[in-house]
């Protein structure tokens, strides 16, 4: 394939994974099917390699400085052990990227989209300022699994003195998991209680092994990206690439509330503002088909024969057994209980908007 392949390149070969090539990585989409795979999460535990996504550590005396002008969200408050949703803007209030800023000790962990490594630190590295700031780009020497499910929890305490329930809601530890140094967060993509493992790629086969054991009673199962996808659907989480992307914007991507108007300056503050300021012209929204159907991306919208925007992400939710999607559609229609048609192919096929999630989880 000539990509990259992740520590756990065996372990999916070994459990017939169906590879497939993604940001530069040799992937799996899925292993014994994607309705499976996303009922498993949803009802009992599910692993994710994750190790394709991209870490920088920032250090330095102006690191927080710098990450704040960087990011739409405010790091000051930031506490050790604390992590943060973050957006990057262009100029133009365009998304760089979306991504979590983890604060350590003594240095920051930005962990940025795999399909955005190089563009992200290029951006970084462009807007650096004068000043004790040193970026490193990480991204080749940490393995990451997520642990995710309703049993996610039970299945890892097995594995380690840490007391696993004490981790709030984007939070971390430091300590060691399965007799391997780590470091262990709760932040998670799917809407389900879980936990990601940063650890030394070396360790990968061996925690791989003994989460597996360990879960063997909650009937635990790999993940591929397939069931990543359909889950984080379900919840509202975006895509960079596909709900959010340079030509939008954090406010009309439903992401005002990681976007700080109010802290010093960063970079788009200015045209966030002003687009604020003149109302958003579009807003995304989630909604269910009500009748059968698979909305794809591109799809067009209509409401009363007048197109007004269109799906950005869409598939066949597994739990609600019908058809969702996720837009961006003309403001005024914008609310939960607005009914909209989706056109698949030529017709068009009655839906609508919903409040998210549209699954009842609880990752808190």
């Amino acid at each position: 394939m000539g990509d990259k392949k992740t520590p756990f390149y065996k372990k999916h070969q070994e459990h017939n994974a169906k590879m497939v090539s993604f940001a530069g990585y040799s992937m799996p989409i899925q292993y014994a099917g994607i309705m499976d795979e996303h009922r498993t999460v949803r009802e009992s535990v599910g692993v994710f390699d994750v190790s394709h996504m991209g870490e920088f550590i920032v250090k330095g005396a102006d690191a927080e400085q710098f990450i704040n002008k960087m990011v739409t969200n405010d790091i000051t408050s930031l506490k050790p052990g604390k992590a943060q949703y973050n957006a990057m803007c262009y100029p133009d209030g365009g998304l760089v990227d979306d991504l979590i800023v983890y604060k350590f000790e003594d240095y920051f962990m930005m962990v940025v989209n795999a399909s955005n490594i190089e563009k992200d630190f290029k951006w970084l590295e462009k807007n650096m300022d004068k000043g004790d700031i040193g970026i490193i780009n990480k991204s080749d020497t940490i393995g990451l699994l997520a642990v995710q499910g309703p049993n996610a929890l039970a299945t890892l305490q097995k594995l380690t003195e840490i007391d696993l329930s004490e981790i709030g809601f984007y939070n971390f530890v430091e300590g060691k998991l399965a007799g391997k140094k780590m470091t262990i967060s709760r932040t998670g993509y799917t809407g389900e209680k879980g936990f990601e493992l940063y650890h030394d790629p070396e360790d990968s086969d061996e925690l791989w092994d003994k989460i597996f054991q360990a879960g063997q009673e909650y009937n635990i199962k790999p993940a591929g990206l397939g069931a990543r996808d359909t889950l984080r659907m379900e919840m509202k989480y975006a895509l960079y690439g596909n709900d959010i992307d340079k030509n939008t914007n954090p406010l009309e991507a439903g992401l005002g509330w990681i976007t700080k108007l109010d802290k010093e300056d960063f970079i788009g503050k200015d045209a966030l503002t002003e687009i604020k300021d003149n109302g958003l012209s579009r807003k995304s929204i989630i909604f269910v088909l009500n009748e059968r159907g698979i909305p794809r991306k591109g799809y067009p919208i209509f409401k009363n024969g007048q197109e007004i925007g269109e799906v950005t992400s869409g598939t066949m939710s597994p739990i609600l057994n019908t058809g969702i999607g996720i837009g961006y559609v003309k403001t005024e229609y914008s609310k939960p209980g607005t009914t909209i048609e989706i056109k698949i192919r030529k017709k068009k096929v009655p839906a609508e908007i919903k409040k998210p999630p549209l699954v009842d989880s609880s990752p808190v």
